[in-house]
């Protein structure tokens, strides 16, 4: 879960990266091999963050739609803040579970 949470920032991170800086730089600056790494990166992070959803979803017996609604807000822009506080407040659950 821990990894799932840090994963779902980098990954949200990158799309911020991609959407207000590579872009603009892209149109306004003539720099189109920014977005082509940077939109490349984020893709590679964006299905490892589907995966590793999956993994979570099975693990900790999510619910159909809850799993579609964190793959939907991975989508959104600052999406992952959205989730984060979520993903912590799970991550404590299983650590007092744990303990």
């Amino acid at each position: 879960m821990q990894l799932f949470r840090m994963l779902s920032i980098i990954e949200g991170c990158s799309f911020l990266f991609l959407l207000f800086i590579a872009m603009p730089m892209k149109y306004y600056y003539g720099m189109p091999e920014v977005v082509t790494v940077a939109g490349m990166v984020h893709g590679i992070l964006f299905v490892a963050y589907m995966f590793l959803s999956l993994s979570v979803a099975q693990k900790h017996n999510w619910s159909l739609i809850y799993w579609c609604a964190i793959l939907f807000a991975g989508m959104l822009p600052f999406g992952f803040l959205l989730i984060d506080g979520r993903l912590k407040r799970e991550c404590k659950a299983l650590a007092t579970d744990a303990a």
